[in-house]
């Protein structure tokens, strides 16, 4: 099948004796599906004993996760070393992945420190967190550096419908200041397409869902949404054609993945109705989600069927913006978190701080579990992903750039070996693993922010 052939829709094509193209893509009228991998898609003459072709070889993907404020690191730190080590108290939710993840001590952020600049380092650690360069101290005319995310999402431009996606919770102010004089656009936005510009991220579900989903422009999708028409319905002529042609496992593969789509649908619009029930006098912004679990959570499983169906191999989510102050009642702690990581090592208000960590590990747990499930060529997709997870600042208390939380799951198609917990020298430049990461995604680059090399030990 040709490039030109991929584009096309089923319909009109004979599918039968000839290989699938994984960037088949079901159409409909305002909307276009991918597909998740289908056996129909390996080459005809491929076999157990078969070398495998590029065809065949599944995409490496990569989503990076921020947490603002920092953690209590000896809540956080595992004990042992390589693969000898055990779980800390706080990483406990990751028991069943662990396998398939690695620890890494050891990483700093230098220009996340104040230097000359003073106060600020809440919107220093977002605005380095994937670009470690330098932010400008300004609440105007803002000057970084390119992110990791952008620097691949620019090498693979048009090999996926989206080059990247970028999500959040809260909604981002790039006006004004936020931090001790620093712009609202660094607090944020952890995604940077160059020196002067942010990457917008999307927080709200139904409209993430349309960027991964819908086609045409904002106006058609809105009206489309108005009858609550699903993707599913748009494009089920194509999905029928399709399903008609394909053996029984990529049959009950793609039943899965549909079946998947439509509770995906549902849960947005449950979360929507439940947001239009509880504020009847007001006028509710399109789409909102209050509850921070159930709206994590549709980002979440909206980022694994972007990867799913090779829709985007890049993302990246922010579960707060830098210097959050959302409350996390669900367990048990009402006060802001921000405030609450000024705590003076008192002992009550540090066992709040320990309940949010466990808790956020928990929901980056959810998601690695749910890439786990899916089959993804001879692996599955966690397999042949990296997720990253963590913060730029260590002690929220201290202000701290070193010694930062990270955590790297997932095994980048074979090219990383996981289950360890890694120590490396103190104030290694976490820009030495985003080289690695680009390396491992195809997308390599010499430099990046503060990098002296890449970070070793991860093959």
């Amino acid at each position: 099948m040709t490039h030109n052939d991929a584009r096309k829709t089923i319909s009109g094509g004979n599918l039968w004796g000839r290989s699938l193209s994984r960037r088949t893509l079901l159409r409909g009228s305002g909307a276009v599906m991918g597909l998740p991998c289908l056996e129909a898609m390996m080459p005809l003459s491929r076999s157990a004993y078969a070398a495998p072709t590029d065809e065949s070889k599944r995409p490496v993907r990569m989503a990076m996760l921020f947490v603002p404020n920092g953690v209590i690191q000896p809540k956080w730190q595992c004990e042992g070393v390589g693969e000898d080590w055990q779980l800390s108290e706080t990483l406990s939710p990751l028991a069943a992945m662990k396998s398939k993840l690695n620890v890494i001590d050891g990483l700093a952020q230098d220009n996340g420190r104040a230097k000359k600049d003073g106060a600020g380092d809440h919107a220093r650690a977002a605005a380095t967190y994937l670009t470690a360069a330098r932010p400008l101290k300004t609440s105007s005319r803002v000057s970084l550096g390119v992110s990791v995310d952008q620097v691949c999402a620019e090498q693979l431009q048009g090999q996926t419908r989206l080059a990247s996606i970028e999500l959040g919770l809260v909604g981002s102010r790039n006006a004004g200041s936020c931090d001790s004089g620093y712009s609202c656009a660094y607090s944020s936005n952890i995604s940077w397409r160059n020196e002067t510009t942010p990457m917008a991220k999307e927080t709200i579900p139904r409209l993430a869902f349309e960027r991964l989903f819908g086609s045409g422009d904002t106006h058609e999708r809105r009206e489309r949404n108005e009858v609550r028409r699903s993707i599913l319905d748009v494009v089920s002529h194509d999905a029928k054609k399709l399903i008609s042609k394909v053996g029984d496992t990529d049959r009950r593969k793609l039943d899965e993945y549909f079946s998947g789509v439509r509770e995906l649908e549902m849960r947005i619009e449950r979360a929507e109705q439940q947001d239009r029930e509880a504020l009847p006098d007001l006028e509710v912004p399109y789409g909102r989600v209050e509850a921070f679990r159930e709206h994590a959570r549709l980002m979440f499983d909206l980022m694994v069927v972007a990867f799913q169906t090779d829709a985007t191999r890049v993302a990246t989510f922010m579960l707060d913006n830098a210097g959050g102050n959302r409350s996390y009642s669900e367990v048990g702690v009402k006060e802001a978190h921000h405030g609450l990581s000024h705590h003076r090592n008192d002992p009550e208000t540090v066992a709040k701080i320990e309940k949010i960590d466990r808790y956020l590990v928990e929901q980056y747990a959810y998601f690695l579990e749910k890439l786990d499930s899916v089959d993804d060529g001879d692996g599955t997709l966690l397999d042949n992903s990296m997720v990253l997870y963590g913060s730029a600042l260590g002690d929220g208390n201290r202000h701290t750039h070193h010694d930062l939380p990270i955590i790297l799951a997932g095994g980048a198609g074979g090219q990383i070996q996981t289950g360890r917990r890694l120590q490396y020298e103190a104030d290694t430049p976490m820009s030495n693993l985003f080289l690695s990461m680009l390396d491992a995604m195809g997308t390599p680059t010499d430099v990046l922010g503060d990098s002296n090399g890449r970070l070793p030990g991860l093959a």
